[in-house]
C-alpha cells in the first residue's frame, strides 16, 4: 500500500477552502500512485477552531464539504482526515474529535480521540467528549486487508518517561497492541515548541516498538493566531528509523510505500527551525488577517533589527516599511545602523524626529503636572509618541504594525502601554533577550546562509551586522541610558525568568539553589506587577513551553 502524507496549511473556519486544499493534495497523490491519503487533525476546520465549533451552520458546512470530497475524490483512493462529529443526545459537550474515512463515494466516522488536552493553549474539553475504545480500521487494498490503528494527536503522548504532561486516562497506544495493527496512524495538530520535533520522533519510535508496526505522523502546518504549527510530518519504521520526512514550516506532500527501505533523516538545527517558524508566523498572521504590508519602528537595537529581518523574509522587503523616530537622546550610531540594516533588507524608511512633539507634550502637561514631565513619565511619553506615530501610519496605509519587544521585557514590564507595546502582533514576545542575541548571531553566521537564501534574504555577508549585535541594550530614553541601569544583566535575568515562568519555581527555591534572595524576590515582584500590561499586549507568537498568550492565565489583582 502506498500512503500519502498531506501536510496542509488551513485557514481556520474556511471549511470549503481547506476542503479544496485537501482535494488538490489527493489528486497530486493519485498521480504518485497513492492508495490512501492521510490529513491532519480537524483538517477541514483548521486547528484550533475554538468557538467556531459551536456554530451549527459551520458543522453543517463541514458535512457538506465531506460530501463534496466523497464525490470528487480520485477513483480507488481513500482519505483519512480529522473532523468534528456531532452527537444529538441533548448533553454537552456534544462533539467528538474524530477521524472520517472518505472512499467509494461516501464517508463515515472511523475513530474518535481519547485523550483531550486542556493544559497550556489547549481547551478541548470545552468542546469535545473523550472516547473510550481503541480505534482499529480494516482497509482493503489490492489482495490484502490492512489493519490500521488510528490515533489523534494527544493519543500518542502517553510515554511518561519522555515528557511531563501525560494526561490522566487510558493508553490509546497500549490498547491497540492486542489488536495487532499493521500500521499506526496519528492525525495531529501539534504547535511548535522548542525541542518538540525531537520529542515527537521519540514518542513515535516508542509506539513503533510497542506495536511492532510503523507509525505515520501527519501534522498541520501554518500560523493560526499566536500558534505556529511547524509541520515536520514523518514516517517511523518498525525499528524506529525515520524514513520519510516532510518539510518544516511549509505545506508539503510525500508518499511512502509500506515496507520501503529507509535511511534516517535529520531534524534541522534549532536555530534554523526557530527562524523558519518565526517567518511562517509573521507571513501567515498577515496573510490570514488580510494584510499584505507591515510596518515597524526601527531603533538601531537588536530587537527591532531581528523583527525587520523576519518581516522582510515573510513578506518581502518591498512590502515592509520602517519608521526611524529619533529623540535628542538617540545616538548617531543607532540611526546609521538602522539605515544600513534597512538598505541590506530592501526596506523603505522614513525618519520622523520627535523632539518637537516632546516639547508640545511638555507644554501641554506643565499646568496639570505643575512642571514639565520628568523621570519615567517623560520616558514613557517618548515611547507613546512613537507608538502613536506608528499606529497612525499603519492605520492610514493599511499595514500590520509589528511590535518589537522581547519576552524578558514583557515579563518584567520593561515596556510601555500604548507606546512600544502598540501593534497587531508581538513577533519576538516569546524570545528571551539572550535568545534574541543568540539567534541574531546565528543569522549572521555562515551556517545560516543557505536558509537565508531560501527565505529570500541576502545570503552573503552579515545581515544584522556586528554594530547592532554588539551594542549594549538601551532604550535611549535619557542620556547614556543602558538596560542594565534598571534590570539585572540579561545573562542573569533570563535564567531566573525561565525558572519562574516555565519551570514554576518559587523565589525560595531559587534562593536555595544559590540565587540572591533579594534578586529572586525583586524579579518575581516585577513579573507580578506587569500582569496588567501583558493582558493588553498584542498576540505573542508562541515558541516556548509557556508563552504570554492564551496558555498564560494569571490574575491581575491577586496575592501570590
Amino acid at each position: 500500500m502506498r500512503i500519502a502524507l498531506a501536510q496542509i496549511n488551513p485557514l481556520v473556519g474556511d471549511l470549503s477552502g481547506n476542503g479544496a486544499q485537501l482535494l488538490a493534495a489527493c489528486h497530486r497523490a493519485a498521480a504518485d500512485g497513492a492508495d490512501l491519503v492521510v490529513a491532519p487533525e480537524l483538517a477541514l476546520w483548521g486547528y484550533p477552531p475554538r468557538d467556531l465549533l459551536l456554530r451549527p451552520s459551520l458543522r453543517q458546512r463541514q458535512d457538506d464539504v465531506l460530501d463534496d470530497l466523497a464525490r470528487d475524490l480520485p477513483a480507488k483512493q481513500a482519505l483519512l482526515l480529522g473532523v468534528s462529529e456531532t452527537v444529538r443526545d441533548g448533553q454537552q459537550p456534544d462533539l467528538f474529535n474524530s477521524v472520517a474515512l472518505v472512499e467509494g463515494g461516501s464517508w463515515r466516522i472511523v475513530a474518535r480521540k481519547r485523550l483531550l488536552p486542556s493544559y497550556d493553549v489547549f481547551d478541548e474539553r470545552r468542546y469535545f467528549r473523550p472516547a473510550e475504545e481503541a480505534c482499529l480500521l480494516e482497509l482493503e487494498r489490492g489482495d490484502r486487508r490492512w489493519r490500521l490503528g488510528l490515533t489523534i494527536c494527544e493519543d500518542l503522548w502517553v510515554e511518561e518517561q519522555l515528557h511531563n504532561q501525560r494526561l490522566l486516562g487510558g493508553d490509546p497506544v497500549g490498547d491497540l497492541a492486542a489488536l495487532r495493527p499493521d500500521l499506526l496512524i496519528n492525525l495531529s495538530a501539534s504547535p511548535f515548541g522548542q525541542g518538540k520535533p525531537q520529542l515527537r520522533r521519540a514518542l513515535a519510535k516508542s509506539a513503533a516498538q510497542r506495536l511492532s508496526a510503523p507509525v505515520i505522523y501527519v501534522n498541520q502546518v501554518g500560523g493560526n493566531d499566536e500558534l505556529i504549527f511547524d509541520g515536520g510530518s514523518f514516517v517511523t519504521t518498525t525499528n524506529g528509523v525515520v524514513g520519510c520526512q516532510l518539510a518544516f514550516g511549509a505545506a508539503d506532500l510525500a508518499c511512502w510505500t509500506v515496507g520501503a527501505a529507509a535511511g534516517e533523516t535529520a531534524i534541522p538545527p534549532n536555530e534554523e527551525l526557530l527562524l523558519r517558524v518565526l517567518v511562517l508566523g509573521v507571513r501567515d498572521y498577515a496573510r490570514k488577517c488580510g494584510f499584505g504590508k507591515a510596518l515597524l519602528g526601527l531603533s538601531g537595537g537588536i530587537d527591532s533589527a531581528l523583527v525587520a529581518v523576519l518581516a522582510a523574509a515573510a513578506l518581502g522587503g518591498e512590502q515592509v516599511q520602517a519608521l526611524l523616530m529619533p529623540s535628542p537622546w538617540s545616538s548617531e550610531g543607532s540611526i546609521n545602523d538602522s539605515l544600513d540594516l534597512a538598505k541590506r533588507l530592501g526596506i523603505n524608511t522614513q525618519t520622523v524626529p520627535i523632539e518637537g512633539l516632546m516639547g508640545g507634550f511638555d507644554a501641554a502637561l506643565s499646568d496639570p503636572l505643575g512642571g514639565t514631565p520628568a523621570g519615567v513619565t517623560a520616558e514613557n511619553l517618548q515611547s507613546r509618541i512613537r507608538g502613536t506615530l506608528l499606529m497612525a501610519v499603519a492605520n492610514q496605509q493599511g499595514q500590520l504594525l509589528l511590535t518589537t519587544g522581547n519576552k524578558s521585557e514583557l515579563a518584567v514590564g520593561y515596556c510601555t502601554l500604548y507606546g512600544d507595546m502598540n501593534g497587531g502582533l508581538a513577533v519576538i514576545g516569546d524570545l528571551y533577550k539572550s535568545t534574541v542575541f543568540h539567534l541574531c548571531n546565528w543569522i549572521d553566521s555562515e551556517a545560516a546562509q543557505a536558509v537565508r537564501q531560501e527565505l529570500g534574504l541576502p545570503a552573503q555577508g552579515e545581515l544584522i551586522g556586528a554594530a547592532i549585535r554588539e551594542k549594549p541594550p538601551s532604550a535611549e530614553l535619557r542620556p547614556d541610558q543602558k538596560d542594565s541601569d534598571s534590570l539585572p544583566d540579561y545573562a542573569v535575568l533570563d535564567p531566573l525568568l525561565k525558572a519562574l515562568l516555565e519551570e514554576h519555581q518559587s523565589p525560595e527555591e531559587l534562593s536555595q539553589q544559590g540565587t540572591d534572595p533579594a534578586l529572586a524576590e525583586r524579579v518575581m515582584g516585577l513579573l507580578r506587577r506587569a500582569e496588567f500590561k501583558r493582558r493588553q499586549a498584542p498576540p505573542v507568537i508562541k515558541l516556548s513551553q509557556r508563552a504570554f498568550g492564551s496558555g498564560w492565565r494569571m490574575p491581575i489583582a491577586a496575592k501570590s
